[in-house]
């Protein structure tokens, strides 16, 4: 290490737990974080202070308004921005002595094997269970450390997952709950502290593991509640079946949730070619006004109460931010007995 790694790290150094070989340990290690969002934020910018010298980034949404609540990495004016390349400029001048790589991709089930494989440890700060499932299923796989984190109104949960042949993300949640059962914060709100809460946790819990001290959360789920500021800790224990993957599958499907979907060019063409479709925009009202492509504004939260706006005899479209918002929509009509309705992917990432 330089001078000015010393320099910078000397309060980590100077931890008999940590000291110099500690230090090393935190530069020489590699940690892909996916998700850059409300928990994220938090990991990233503690992994980057503390020193750990490579890394990735996987996200391929982009910085929305609504965001800047809690995803306190960002400001006014990286809306529109993609938030892997965002992240990856200002966590640079943060700490110019580490490595980042942005994967402005989503995880799927075609690159999760190749992206995850090239780190040591992975993180997860996604906020949807196709995802999740996806993440342990490819560190089973690959046998990687898994850190997790969740976040609901004002309760958070962090664990470790296949830590030395501990229990997986499937040891403590077998299958994912039906179709529409548990809302993201999108739809149901968050506390705009508790990712910084909740993803700090994680972060603590990779640094433990890279320089080797303290007690890792393997087999522990530590739950926290925000507005009575309880904190708990449970024990699971392994489930030897779970470590049998030797393959991904369609998570989509595998959580219940068969949503027909569109591309922005799909929808582009229909436009040009003036098809005749309806477009519902199911953002809420201060994201319509800051952008939107025409589409009939109908937020998520009241699309069951409009549902006779909704028509039958011809394509129905519908699209949010980032193409969450409209599949859980999408969801909730196919539930109602629509079949002529379609999730645009991505949202208006592509427009």
């Amino acid at each position: 290490m330089t001078d000015k790694e010393l320099t910078r790290y000397n309060r980590h150094i100077i931890l008999p737990e940590i000291g110099i070989e500690g230090q090393q340990k935190l530069k020489q290690a590699k940690v892909l974080v996916i998700g850059a969002g409300g928990l994220g934020c938090p990991v990233l910018q503690y992994l980057v202070a503390a020193g750990v010298g490579h890394i990735g980034i996987v996200d391929n949404d982009k910085v929305d308004e609504s965001n800047l609540q809690r995803q306190i990495l960002y400001s006014t004016e990286d809306i529109g921005k993609y938030k892997a390349e965002v992240a990856k400029e200002k966590l640079l001048k943060q700490n110019p002595f580490v490595n980042l790589t942005s994967h402005t991709c989503f995880l799927t089930s075609k690159n999760a094997i190749e992206i995850i494989n090239q780190y040591n440890i992975i993180v997860d700060g996604s906020d949807n269970f196709p995802t999740r499932y996806l993440v342990n299923d490819a560190c089973v796989i690959l046998n990687k450390p898994l850190v997790f984190g969740s976040i609901f109104k004002f309760e958070g949960q962090v664990s470790v997952f296949n830590y030395k042949g501990g229990p997986t993300y499937r040891c403590l949640y077998p299958a994912p709950p039906a179709a529409n059962e548990v809302p993201n914060c999108s739809e149901i709100g968050v506390i705009g502290v508790l990712p910084g809460i909740i993803g700090t946790l994680q972060a603590n819990e990779v640094i433990k593991m890279i320089t080797g001290i303290g007690e890792v959360l393997s087999g522990k789920l530590l739950t926290v509640d925000a507005l009575s500021m309880n904190i708990e800790t449970f024990s699971f224990n392994p489930v030897p079946g779970n470590k049998n993957i030797s393959s991904l599958a369609d998570y989509e499907q595998l959580c219940g949730i068969p949503v027909k979907e569109i591309s922005g060019e799909e929808l582009k063409q229909k436009m040009n070619l003036k098809e005749e479709f309806q477009l519902i925009d199911v953002r809420e009202p201060a994201e319509y006004n800051l952008k939107n492509i025409g589409g009939e504004l109908i937020p998520l939260n009241e699309l069951l109460n409009h549902i006779d706006k909704i028509k039958k005899n011809i394509p129905v479209i519908i699209h949010c931010q980032s193409g969450i918002r409209s599949r859980k929509a999408a969801e909730l009509l196919n539930s109602k007995g629509f079949e002529n309705v379609y999730s645009l992917k991505k949202g208006l990432v592509d427009f």
